[in-house]
């Protein structure tokens, strides 16, 4: 099971951490994302970290460079710093396992939640002046 929290509102341009802490299992033996929903949208993933070292990460094009993706295995806790935040980064966001990872031309380009991800309520980001 994952509890998210971190969420809330902030002004464009700001910046949040949303926190996803595991309970039942061990974070560093699973390969987890992010993931979000905005209203009328459907769930897309966010940024994933790609092997259980956390030493490689895959991210959304809308994301990149404004968005960092980290775990703490000691603390079973995965983060999500997200900074430069804006409009459109209003959404609600999941933390996942993964269950498929792509991999092309040196970058991490696919990642798609595991068939049977189990959601958690999510935790609510909404940038607005």
């Amino acid at each position: 099971q994952f509890v998210e929290s971190g969420g809330g509102l902030v002004q464009p341009g700001g910046s949040l951490r949303v926190t996803c802490v595991a309970s039942g299992f061990r974070l560093e033996s699973l390969v987890i994302g992010w993931f979000r929903q905005a209203p009328g949208r459907e769930r897309e993933a966010v940024a994933c970290i790609a092997n259980i070292n956390g030493g490689s990460a895959y991210y959304d094009d809308s994301v990149k460079g404004r968005f960092t993706i980290s775990k703490d295995n000691a603390k079973n806790t995965m983060y999500l710093q997200m900074d430069s935040l804006k409009s459109e980064d209003t959404a609600r966001y999941y933390c996942a396992k993964v269950g498929h990872l792509g991999y092309d031309g040196g970058v991490w380009n696919v990642c798609e939640p595991s068939p049977s991800a189990s959601w958690s309520e999510g935790i609510q980001v909404t940038v607005s002046s």
